[in-house]
């Protein structure tokens, strides 16, 4: 299932890749951190993510703006940050990016928890 759900992806590559290392750096997984799975994110992308840079596309800050959020805050999701979303994504890519962020979360944390970094 999760084979299928990486590989019929409807988000690109680098707005995952910024999406994970967000969520990386709330969780503070260190292996996450260092991990890279994109090459299409640079280290100057890296440096900006922790400060709401207009390095990023609108797309990618709403994206990255809703992943702080389910990471640290998710009772601050509301209607409002889904309608910034809708602004930029269908509502496939929406379903995407929430199962994505959870998925990044929960790897994060187990991550974590069994000290596997």
């Amino acid at each position: 299932m999760l084979e299928q759900f990486h590989a019929n992806s409807l988000l690109g590559d680098r707005l995952k890749e910024l999406v994970r290392l967000k969520i990386a750096s709330i969780t503070q997984c260190q292996a996450c951190q260092l991990a890279r799975k994109s090459d299409a994110v640079t280290e100057r992308d890296i440096a900006c993510l922790d400060n709401g840079s207009d390095q990023f596309t609108l797309p990618e800050q709403a994206a990255l703006n809703f992943a702080e959020l389910f990471a640290s805050d998710y009772l601050e999701i509301d209607a409002g940050v889904f309608e910034a979303l809708s602004a930029h994504f269908s509502t496939e890519e929406i379903v995407e990016l929430n199962m994505f962020c959870a998925l990044m979360l929960a790897g994060g944390r187990m991550t974590y928890v069994q000290k596997a970094y």
